[in-house]
């Protein structure tokens, strides 16, 4: 077997499984490969490809130009970026792997303390002799507002709390009681983006939710508000984000996530001033990837076994 391990940035996927017990050929990819036609052309003869979350797509489209392929694993439960249904037509097999919550959570409040606190700035005026550049923001007091509640919502409600921040929410399906039950009000879609100081979006990036954050939300926000996304870019609008952030219509944007990664060197994100960009690594930490690289490992087993695991439902 032929396997190919996509989107390795780190270069560490081999040390953190037992690869060799699979007897296979392995070839590791450093470099995202954006072009399709090089894509197809760099894994031609692979039967089993271990994606790394969303990095690179599988529609049907490169599905069909890969005709030896019979197994594809994503790491992580869910895969927006591969076509399930037409992987499953073609007769591959499509796996998932376990996750870990809480460091995209953790990730979360980095963020903010980083934009409430002008660390980025404070930072580098450090490494040149600089003091002292201007006044943080509290936290204490303050409203942390919320785009979802599920369980990376619940744990960043968790340490607004701890904060002495008053934590509301609202998402299409929340219910009071859910929500009083995580020490959280829930609110109106209106409210939420009206009285949020800290808005932080923990949404799953769907057909309801895509470019749910627009001009009107954006504009119904505080002048000093900070929009906090850790889910996946496409959830807001990107041209009204930078409008707003132009305008000054918020107080600025703590990003990890963003429409196409990575994101290019040019992209206006990367020089506006109010904002605090990471290239999503909420989940880039050693424990997660021990949980992604073992659970592919276990897939590919499982699959030469011929009983697949973890199959992912279109």
């Amino acid at each position: 077997m032929k396997i190919a391990i996509l989107d390795d940035y780190q270069n560490v996927a081999l040390d953190f499984a037992d690869w060799d017990s699979l007897g296979a050929e392995i070839e590791v990819f450093t470099e995202h490969i954006p072009d399709r036609d090089e894509l197809v052309r760099r894994l031609a003869g692979v039967e089993a490809v271990v994606a790394m979350r969303e990095r690179t797509p599988f529609p049907a489209e490169l599905l069909d130009r890969l005709p030896e392929l019979r197994l594809l694993v994503s790491t992580g439960r869910r895969n927006a970026a591969i076509d399930i249904a037409a992987a499953r037509a073609r007769g591959i097999v499509v796996c998932g792997t376990g996750y870990l919550p809480e460091p995209t959570a953790e990730h979360t409040w980095a963020l903010i303390l980083a934009a409430m606190r002008n660390l980025p700035s404070e930072e580098r005026s450090m490494r040149g002799g600089g003091w002292q550049l201007g006044l943080g923001s509290g936290l204490h007091g303050r409203t942390l507002g919320l785009l979802g509640l599920g369980r990376l919502g619940s744990r960043v409600a968790a340490v607004g709390a701890a904060f002495g921040m008053d934590v509301i929410a609202w998402s299409q399906n929340l219910t009071a009681e859910h929500a009083a039950e995580r020490g959280v009000s829930a609110v109106g879609r209106e409210e939420l983006f009206r009285r949020s100081d800290v808005l932080s979006i923990h949404l799953v990036l769907g057909d309801r939710t895509r470019g749910l954050v627009g001009p009107a939300e954006l504009a119904a926000m505080k002048p000093t508000a900070w929009l906090v996304n850790t889910s996946r870019g496409p959830i807001v609008r990107e041209r009204a984000l930078l409008d707003a952030l132009r305008e000054g219509a918020i107080g600025g944007a703590a990003l990890d996530v963003y429409d196409t990664e990575p994101l290019p060197a040019e992209h206006p994100l990367r020089t506006l001033p109010n904002t605090v960009l990471t290239p999503h690594i909420g989940y880039v930490t050693r424990e997660v990837y021990q949980v992604f690289y073992a659970d592919a490992v276990e897939d590919i087993a499982a699959y030469q076994a011929g009983a697949p695991i973890r199959v992912l439902d279109p």
